[in-house]
This record gives structure tokens, C-alpha cells and sequence, in this order.
């Protein structure tokens, strides 16, 4: 990137003012994922990125002759503990662990290799913020619970039950590959103002002098349907699944 020269930066005012209205977004961004920095390092899939953009931004629609249908939004679930992880198209169905911080501030990784594990002081799937499950691909006695998430592809569905009985459904919007020197805390703890729930996992290349892999799969998901805990438990009520368009 080159640097901006004075004689630019005074030929053009209003730029200055958008430079520093963006500095001040990136110290404001930095400061909410301080506390995080280099919590993912434990975990780590191919160094190719393979991304689907996410949702564009809605555009506003305007028509002086017929109203615009109003949206349908998906109820946000309440805060429970998340109990199953469902991902029917790689054959996955298991129970989750909870995981907190280690001592020296890093995020917790599962201690069984073949269950996954919620980032507990993040908020739970269906809350509104990133919500954070962490698995590892393998080890030295063979394939791990999230061995097979590098195979996930936009559109894919994940699905997490609740101790109180909800659920949530999510979509998978892309699947990315970063180096663990590069890892982008912001993109996958950090709220976006909807609800959503990334998977990390491990892969790429393996360092056999460290052990470990170079790189991390993140898999970024958005939520897309809540079976609310009551439709669960009142029986003279219909199922009360919500979906968002």
C-alpha cells in the first residue's frame, strides 16, 4: 500500500475526514477483540481460501404504488446451553462439551478429540452475536470430529438443540482457510448484528517438527430457522418453527 502524500492529503479535505473516521473503526474494532487475541492458536485445513461471499446487504425498495411486504424474521432462541450438533451433510450427530479460557487466556480446545466444544462466554446458537464451536480434525490415532468439515459448501445446514428444548437451524455463507499467524479474530467472535455460529477446526499443512497444522477452517454460518422450546413442550399448540427469507 502506498503511502499518502501531504501534498494529496491537504489537495483533498474531505478525504482526510474519511481516513480518520476509518482509523477510529479499526481502534474501536481492535479494542472488542483485545481480550481474544491468539485464543484460536491450539486448533488449526488447506491453505487454498474458499469463499462464498456472504448475504449482500439489503437494498431499500421504493413504490408509489404497492407497499413492500413486511419481512419475515427469525425469533431469536434464549440463552441455553447447546447440547447436540447436527450436520447432516457430513454425517455428523453428536454432543457438545462447553469451553471456557485457560489460565493464560487462551480459549479451551476439547480434551476428547471426537466431540466438539461451545465457546461458552460467547453468546449461545440462536443469540443474537457469533456463536463458537471448536473441534479438532485428527490426531495420531486417526480422524477427529471435525475431520470432514473442509468438505461443507454454502447452503449446507447445522443444526443445534438446547437443554431447554429449542433448536436452531443455520446455513452455512462460506467456508474460509487462514493461517493461524493470520487468523481473523473480529470475523469469528465478533458480533455482525445478526445471529451466528462459526466452527474452527484444524487443517492445511502439518508442521511434523512443531506437531501441529499451520493453518485454521472456518466454517461461517447464519441463522435461518428456531424451533422455540415451548413449541416443544405445549402440546396443545402446533409446532412453532420460524424461518427467515
Amino acid at each position: 500500500m502506498n503511502a499518502t502524500s501531504p501534498a494529496t492529503w491537504f489537495r483533498h479535505p474531505g478525504r482526510r475526514w474519511w481516513m480518520l473516521a476509518g482509523a477510529l473503526l479499526l481502534l474501536g474494532a481492535g479494542c472488542l477483540v483485545f481480550s481474544l487475541q491468539d485464543h484460536q492458536r491450539v486448533l488449526a485445513g488447506p491453505v487454498t481460501v474458499r469463499r462464498v461471499p456472504h448475504d449482500a446487504p439489503l437494498k431499500a425498495v421504493h413504490s408509489s404504488t404497492k407497499p413492500m411486504p413486511a419481512p419475515i424474521v427469525t425469533p431469536l432462541a434464549d440463552r441455553s446451553i447447546p447440547l447436540k450438533l447436527s450436520i447432516p451433510a457430513i454425517g455428523l450427530s453428536d454432543s457438545l462439551t462447553t469451553l471456557g479460557l485457560n489460565a493464560d487466556g487462551t480459549v479451551q480446545v476439547p480434551t476428547d478429540i471426537q466431540q466438539a466444544g461451545w465457546y461458552k462466554f460467547g453468546p449461545t446458537p440462536g443469540q443474537t452475536g457469533s456463536a463458537v464451536i471448536l473441534g479438532h480434525v485428527d490426531s495420531y490415532r486417526g480422524p477427529a470430529v471435525f475431520f470432514k468439515l473442509r468438505n461443507l459448501v454454502a447452503g449446507d445446514l447445522i443444526g443445534v438443540s438446547m437443554t431447554d428444548g429449542a433448536t436452531a437451524q443455520f446455513k452455512v455463507t462460506s467456508v474460509a482457510m487462514y493461517l493461524k499467524t493470520a487468523f481473523p479474530d473480529q470475523a469469528v467472535y465478533a458480533s455482525h448484528g445478526g445471529s451466528e455460529l462459526q466452527l474452527v477446526t484444524c487443517g492445511g499443512v502439518f508442521d511434523t517438527h512443531a506437531g501441529h497444522y499451520l493453518s485454521n477452517i472456518v466454517v461461517y454460518t447464519s441463522l435461518v430457522a428456531t424451533t422455540p422450546a415451548t413449541a416443544l413442550t405445549d402440546s396443545s399448540s402446533a409446532p412453532g418453527v420460524y424461518v427467515t427469507q
